[in-house]
């Protein structure tokens, strides 16, 4: 893999036999200290959809139609991502972010000072 991998970025990945290969996006910032493992965390892109409220649809000419699962997260080496598809705008990014703060009850959180 040459391409540097950047947050808000779609790449196809290889997540095991299992799970094939699929795009997915890219949660994490780059592994740039010598100290830092070398792992990106990730969102899969299904085009199985169940309606979850998890399940966010974003449409770019790079992938067919489905959605990211949010409730999916899963950090692997970055070695398995494969070939950038393309990247999501801030606003699209965000979307994602919301439901991943959601599902992982990070909405719900005190404000400090109360």
């Amino acid at each position: 893999m040459a391409a540097k991998v950047a947050r808000g970025d779609v790449w196809i990945v290889d997540l095991g036999m299992v799970a094939k290969i699929r795009p997915c996006l890219v949660l994490s910032i780059p592994s740039d200290d010598e100290n830092d493992r070398v792992l990106t965390t990730l969102v899969p892109h299904t085009t199985s959809t169940r309606q979850s409220r998890f399940e966010i649809v974003i449409r770019t000419p790079f992938l067919r139609e489905g959605a990211f699962d949010t409730q999916n997260i899963i950090t692997i080496p970055t070695i398995k991502l494969v070939r950038k598809l393309g990247k999501l705008t801030a606003d699209q990014l965000s979307e994602v972010e919301a439901s991943i703060k959601h599902w992982l009850g990070f909405d719900h959180m005190p404000s400090e000072g109360t």
